[in-house]
């Protein structure tokens, strides 16, 4: 198969690797295989159901390197669900009774595309495996090649996403500055809310990152300031149950005796206990058009912060979200290098006609490799078993069972 156009998109929820990654494909075609033309559409599928794309200029290519100073993506996102057609319809994205894969496949074949590269999650890659499907059976050869995006660090078998590392650090930096709020009123609880549906990866790593950081400091403990107010004092993340009445006991001990608590935790920890305690009065829980609970409106920081402020005798409590600052970081050095791995190795299986998601695939000895569609899936759950992770929750002193 010979390569003409390749059609690059990325697509879900913003991590720290967009940028990059757009501007390390442009980079590796421009280095391997100049001639190919390369168009980005605009919003992901949004653009790419709406026929919006942009032509990658030769001016654009030869700067391409300065994407990787910033975060966000320079192509633009959006939460486009193909299969969601009544959604698809009421956004005026396709017309009723328009199939929504049939639309975006034909957009590609219009646009003469043999390669296109996803940059997102599982939802957003196992889509692009479905259009290139519908493309061959209608005698449309299209390969596409996958990047692993995510913060959540939950993609199967792949054992790093791209972004991950930078959003544990940049969640740490925030916590840095919001921690230092335990003094701003007598008897403090700090929640920190960290991003992660169904996967206490972020959250674990964010709090590990800040007790490195906590670790290289110096402290004037004469002056009250300690090592011991500046801690973490509990992490809950949804692979772990936990028990609001214990914690309340142990937590109560701790503003008892440094006078302020600090919380690291996952936004999809408590959810069930949440919806379930809505439905029971009632009320339906907003989802989204992936049919995931809203976690923005059900707010689970509001709701752990309710459930310990009055058990603790807290004075005043603050609850405090880090997904958006770290979710739209420039990739750190450490990211830029996996990164630029994977687009490397992503333009090569592209121009040998090699489909699938790049990966260290966990099922395969952590080799990179191009995974095919079907193994990809989401919803990979920490590892609580982890010697570094079970060593931190001893060292915080927080009794936990895995759920």
């Amino acid at each position: 198969m010979s390569v003409h156009r390749v059609a690059l998109l990325t697509a879900g929820g913003f991590a720290p690797c967009l940028s990059a990654a757009v501007g390390g494909l442009t980079q590796r075609y421009s280095d391997l295989a100049p001639d190919v033309e390369i168009v980005a559409y605009q919003h992901g599928y949004w653009g790419l159901l709406r026929g919006e794309s942009v032509v990658v200029t030769p001016e654009a290519r030869a700067l391409a390197s300065r994407l990787d100073g910033f975060g966000g993506s320079p192509i633009g996102n959006s939460r486009v669900k193909l299969t969601n057609t009544a959604d698809l319809v009421k956004r005026g994205l396709v017309a009723e009774g328009a199939d929504p894969l049939e639309v975006a496949a034909e957009q590609l074949r219009r646009d003469g595309v043999d390669v296109l590269h996803t940059i997102g999650g599982d939802d957003t890659n196992t889509t692009a495996a479905d259009l290139a499907a519908y493309l061959l059976w209608h005698d449309y050869e299209l390969t596409v090649v996958g990047l692993p995006k995510t913060i959540d660090n939950d993609i199967v078998p792949i054992r790093q996403s791209l972004g991950a590392w930078t959003a544990s650090e940049q969640a740490s930096l925030f916590a840095q500055n919001v921690i230092g709020e335990h003094r701003s009123g007598p008897r403090m609880l700090i929640v920190h809310e960290v991003m992660g549906r169904g996967c206490g990866w972020l959250t674990a790593q964010s709090a590990a990152d800040y007790r490195s950081w906590l670790a290289r400091q110096e402290w004037n403990p004469a002056f009250g300031l300690s090592r011991e107010r500046w801690d973490v004092h509990a992490v809950y993340i949804p692979e772990i149950a936990i028990d609001i009445d214990a914690e309340a006991e142990r937590l109560t001990r701790i503003m008892d005796t440094i006078g302020n608590v600090n919380i690291f935790l996952s936004e999809g920890a408590g959810v069930p206990e949440i919806v379930a305690e809505m439905e029971e009065a009632g009320e339906a829980p907003p989802r989204d058009p992936f049919g995931h609970v809203q976690l923005d409106k059900v707010n689970p920081g509001q709701w752990f912060a309710k459930q310990f402020a009055a058990r603790l005798g807290a004075g005043k409590t603050m609850v405090q979200k880090s997904g958006y600052f770290s979710r739209s970081a420039k990739a750190n050095q450490r990211d830029l290098l996996l990164i630029r791995s994977m687009t490397d190795y992503a333009v090569q299986c592209a121009l040998s006609g090699v489909a699938g998601v790049i990966g260290h695939d966990e099922e395969n000895g952590d080799r990179l490799t191009a995974i095919p569609f079907p193994r990809i899936d989401g919803g990979k759950p920490f590892d609580v078993r982890q010697a570094w992770f079970g060593d931190m929750l001893s060292d915080i002193d927080q009794p936990w069972s895995a759920a």
